[in-house]
């Protein structure tokens, strides 16, 4: 059923000066939105979902005869979004060993031997290996050397060990592992492009794409949990052709699936646009955008920069390095604008920034810069004005704290340096990267208000949002108003409640209890083009 009356809840304005609906009006002496500085008036309201979309709002609407959800005075937002997930990626990590927090290869040879003798006599794969071994989630920028194949064979020399880095851009194999893959014999770990296709045919091993969907239908349960409505996916496979699948499994869920380079033929020769909705999913799934990861990632040292890192001595690209020519990269993008399809750029180094901005000014294509982890304040003007939004994962901050300081000493300034995009009138869609960061929206803006972990000390607090900004951004541009998508979450605390406010400026004084609000935010329902899809 896709009508729905949501009765007496409590709208969280996003825009200064937003009245909680459309016509009504402001009384003396009702309660304000705390931090507010605006007399916003929070009297319960009902919401109308018909057909899928946001028919009404106001107070004490008419029985309508359909199915109604009592709010109970709970507050109510847009559904959220997370603008970039590899979906298959993030379901299959929490069934892989968790090697994220190490500081050394010693460590991380430990708990894969602990986990080899745990699991020994795991059933063959083809060929007569054992089913490999696979974690995720170290990081080896600081380390004091890096990894060796000869460091997994001298505790696996028989069973394949694939362990992924918590970025996603390198894996660290042993040589039963390049084999099962089919990656040449090495030394050291397989990186970026190689790194990409190779991690792409573990999906071909005898069982991997059931165990895959399985966990995708948790996942999507776990996602609405958190009143997550919908993600674009950014999986490295072809994921249009599965969706429809996973949203029978499941119900309503939107998705926007992207597409990489080398299906790129496959996408423009079924005449696909950015938006087009994919065939059997009633719509709840459309054609996203083209992605290209024009460089690499901070821990590996490959994302390509200005500046050289400051290690640069041991590396044999000492600014990172581009994975494009500026004419190709302009090839690709031009291509996809050509055929109606957005990009959504990977660039995280400043130098990648500025290349992906002269792609998109010199196309005019439209799309997104995904992470700009490190921006040159001098490109600001540069990318201002572009129809190209800023796709930034808060939570990032937190693991790469460390790395940026020991690898960018000189620039951290200009690292997820948010505050200043918005400034400049950049767009920012919020996001996790799942499985580098969990999906958890709430997360990801408690990230972007304090800059820290919870127990941390900010870091640069003058770059953070307030509460509304980063809510703003984590709601796909949507509003709980008239002709809108039918989505929206029921919430069970006030997200302003200690400040943050539309129109309110920064509290740095007072962003790590925003910061803690939103942490500590429980979901009572979720509802999807007027579908309660979790809670009541």
């Amino acid at each position: 059923m896709s009508e729905l009356l949501v009765r007496d809840v409590r709208l969280v304005p996003l825009d200064a000066g937003q009245p909680t609906h459309a016509g009504q009006p402001t009384h003396a002496g009702q309660p304000t939105h705390a931090g507010a500085g605006v007399d916003e008036p929070t009297q319960p309201l009902d919401i109308l979902i018909k057909d899928g979309q946001v028919a009404a709002v106001g107070t004490n609407l008419p029985d309508a005869g359909v199915p109604e959800l009592a709010g109970e005075g709970r507050w109510v937002v847009p559904g959220l979004w997370d603008q970039h997930v590899h979906m298959v990626q993030w379901a299959l990590v929490r069934s892989r060993l968790d090697v994220s927090g190490t500081a050394s290869v010693e460590d991380v040879v430990q708990r894969v031997r602990h986990e080899l003798e745990a699991t020994a006599g795991t059933p063959a794969t083809g060929g007569g290996l054992g089913a490999p071994l696979i974690g995720w989630g170290h990081r080896t920028a600081g380390w004091d050397r890096q990894p060796t194949v000869a460091d997994l064979d001298a505790i696996s020399p028989g069973r394949p060990v694939v362990l992924i880095s918590g970025d996603g851009h390198h894996g660290w194999l042993n040589t039963p592992a390049l084999q099962l893959l089919g990656c040449p014999p090495r030394q050291g770990v397989v990186a970026e492009n190689e790194w990409f296709d190779a991690y792409d045919r573990l999906g071909d091993l005898p069982g991997a794409a059931e165990q895959a969907e399985a966990a995708v239908l948790e996942a999507i349960t776990a996602a609405r949990a958190q009143g997550v409505v919908g993600i674009v996916d950014l999986e490295f496979s072809p994921a249009w052709d599965l969706w429809p699948a996973r949203i029978a499994g499941r119900g309503p869920f939107r998705v926007r699936t992207g597409v990489y380079a080398s299906k790129l033929a496959d996408i423009t020769a079924r005449g696909w646009r950015t938006g087009d909705p994919l065939p059997g999913t009633d719509g709840w799934a459309r054609m996203g955008a083209l992605k290209i990861i024009s460089d690499g990632s901070l821990n590996t040292r490959t994302a390509w920069c200005c500046d050289p890192y400051a290690d640069s001595a041991d590396l044999v690209a000492s600014h990172g390095l581009p994975n494009f020519t500026q004419e190709k990269l302009t090839e690709l993008v031009a291509t996809a604008h050509e055929h109606g399809l957005e990009t959504a750029l990977h660039a995280i180094g400043d130098r990648a920034v500025r290349q992906a901005l002269d792609v998109f000014r010199a196309t005019g294509a439209t799309g997104s810069v995904e992470h700009a982890q490190l921006v040159a304040p001098r490109d600001l003007p540069h990318w201002s004005g572009l129809p190209v939004r800023a796709s930034i994962q808060p939570a990032h901050l937190i693991d790469d704290r460390s790395a940026t300081e020991t690898l960018w000493p000189d620039r951290t300034r200009n690292a997820f340096a948010y505050r200043p995009l918005l400034d400049a009138g950049i767009p920012l869609a919020l996001g996790s990267d799942a499985p580098v960061a969990p999906l958890d929206p709430w997360l990801a803006m408690a990230a972007a208000v304090w800059r820290g972990a919870a127990g941390d000390e900010a870091w640069h607090p003058e770059l953070s949002l307030t509460p509304a900004e980063a809510l703003t951004g984590s709601v796909d541009g949507r509003r709980l108003t008239v002709g809108e998508p039918g989505d929206l979450v029921l919430l069970h605390n006030d997200p302003y409640a200690e400040g943050g406010a539309p129109g309110s400026p920064p509290l740095p004084q007072r962003a790590a209890e925003q910061a803690q609000v939103l942490r500590d935010m429980t979901v009572g329902a979720t509802v999807i083009g007027g579908h309660l899809v979790h809670g009541g």
